[in-house]
């Protein structure tokens, strides 16, 4: 049987810019069904290179830093890198300015109401801001 061209491997993978959980886990399970089959064409080579860089960009734009302990300090982190303001941005799950500044300074506690809606806008798990 005669190996597939990487244009065939496109077609049938269909790899775009990950945006959600499933998507991740399909294209890393893609990945790593290339990964562990051994002898690999060029064509699965350029695939799999593809993938890891779909997969890089996934995990550096959802990556929280290291030392984040506190919700404060993770909402903190998702504000500054969604580069938008955080009043507008958060603006509508808080109510006020001050109580998005209260929230990010750690003073006011996120409710879980406002942890879902956080989730929801950031595509994470609310338990990060509980």
């Amino acid at each position: 049987m005669p190996s597939a061209t990487y244009e065939q491997l496109l077609a049938e993978t269909a790899p775009a810019r990950i945006e959600t959980d499933e998507e991740y886990d399909r294209i890393h399970q893609r990945f790593s069904e290339l990964l562990t089959q051994g002898r690999r064409t060029k064509a699965e080579e350029r695939l799999m290179d593809l993938l890891g860089t779909l997969i890089q960009d996934f995990d550096r734009r959802h990556a929280l830093p290291a030392d984040a302990s506190s919700p404060a300090e993770i909402l903190q982190f998702l504000v500054e890198q969604s580069g938008k303001p955080a009043s507008e941005l958060l603006g509508p799950v808080f109510g006020s300015k001050s109580h998005v500044s209260e929230a990010l300074s750690g003073k006011r506690p996120i409710s879980a109401g406002q942890a879902r809606k956080l989730a929801e806008l950031f595509s994470v798990k609310a338990g990060l801001f509980l």
